[in-house]
């Protein structure tokens, strides 16, 4: 049915240029054309405000078919403030598009050549000109500032018991960086960069000592979460749509950007319909031609489940004692400590995570 419409709509429009076309053969047969105006000139007037509401009644079509291809409801706190922004100027936006394009369409049919019809030569008004000029001025200086502080407060200094997690981007992957117990990051350096130590830890610091990879990244709900973003060769961009989060990796130049998520990804899988929903990180930045496939998932738990997961992980230099020979000398005691300490705890994890699934299958 769609599509007959569609084909009606096109042979109509055929019709009338057809027509259009013979009206001016026979005004130059006639030498009628010497007379402006006439029937081809009125009918290119009413096809003006014609074209008007077709167009705008394809436009409205369009925007609420499309409806269902939008973001879902934003995940995070800030992605809240971020899409009434969004619809705000999206409302601003169209509201001024439909008004210009009315009188765009229909001036060319309110005023159509007519003989006795004079024109009236209207060279300047100063106060319509300061009207269009101010208001327009004022409404954009509101959403550049509007604009501007949500962003201020999205780069700003991360709260205090933020959960820290680096991400590394290179061609054509990311790699995540958890703190250990200490929640302190150690320090990288690029010349540490080998086969295995792919994000560079540097093991000169305590601090890297219970730091940890993740082929996944776990963060936990309602909890302020700091990515502390860098890059390992060329230009990356991490950006996660759900949590309306997007900002670059840069070689050279690291980045931040932190939020709190609101929904973790049981209970988005519950309101999505989807049991195979998965939260992600992708790379929106030309890297490369493997560019496409960069990306990594993102899991969203509740604080209990995040900490058995936390728990259960093993520190790099706890799989990986081959380093400790990087470590320096009067360090060698506290590297082999936290080795110990690292086995312990992901040992005891471990027990705890077989006895709840068992408790549950109970």
């Amino acid at each position: 049915m769609f599509y007959l419409i569609i084909a009606a709509l096109v042979l109509l429009f055929v019709v009338i240029g057809l027509l259009v076309r013979a009206q001016v053969l026979i005004d130059i047969f006639t030498k009628s054309s010497e007379k402006r105006g006439g029937l081809s000139n009125q009918i290119n007037g009413l096809l003006f405000p014609v074209f008007f509401v077709f167009g705008l009644a394809g436009f409205i079509w369009l925007t609420v078919s499309s409806k269902k291809y939008y973001l879902p409801d934003s995940a995070s706190i800030h992605g809240v403030r971020t899409d009434e922004l969004f619809w705000i100027t999206m409302a601003i936006i169209t509201i001024v598009f439909i008004a210009t394009h009315l009188l765009l369409f229909f001036f060319p049919y309110v005023y159509q050549f007519k003989e006795n019809r004079k024109a009236l030569f209207y060279p300047v008004n100063h106060r319509l000109e300061f009207i269009w000029t101010v208001i327009p001025a004022i409404v954009l200086s509101l959403l550049v500032f509007s604009g501007w502080k949500v962003w201020s407060d999205i780069t700003s200094e991360a709260p205090a018991n933020s959960v820290v997690v680096e991400i590394i981007g290179k061609q054509f992957n990311w790699m995540v960086r958890y703190p250990g117990n200490d929640l302190s990051l150690g320090k990288h350096n690029y010349r540490k960069i080998d086969e295995l130590n792919t994000v560079g830890i540097d093991f000169s610091d305590k601090n890297a000592f219970d730091d940890f990879m993740a082929g996944e990244v776990h963060i936990p709900v309602n909890k302020p979460i700091l990515f502390k973003i860098r890059a390992r060769d060329v230009l990356h961009s991490v950006f996660a749509p759900h949590f309306r989060l997007k900002m670059d990796a840069v070689p050279g130049m690291p980045t931040k950007f932190w939020f709190t998520p609101t929904i973790t990804s049981a209970d988005m899988k519950a309101k999505t319909g989807n049991p195979d929903f998965t939260y992600e990180i992708a790379c929106t930045e030309v890297c490369g031609r493997g560019h496409f496939g960069m990306r990594i998932p993102l899991v969203v738990h509740e604080q209990a489940e995040y900490e058995t997961w936390f728990k259960a992980q093993q520190s790099f230099l706890s799989k990986n004692p081959d380093y400790l020979k990087m470590v320096p000398d009067n360090l060698k005691k506290l590297a082999e400590e936290s080795i110990q300490n690292n086995k312990k705890s992901t040992s005891v994890a471990s027990l705890n995570k077989v006895s709840q699934s068992v408790a549950k299958s109970n």
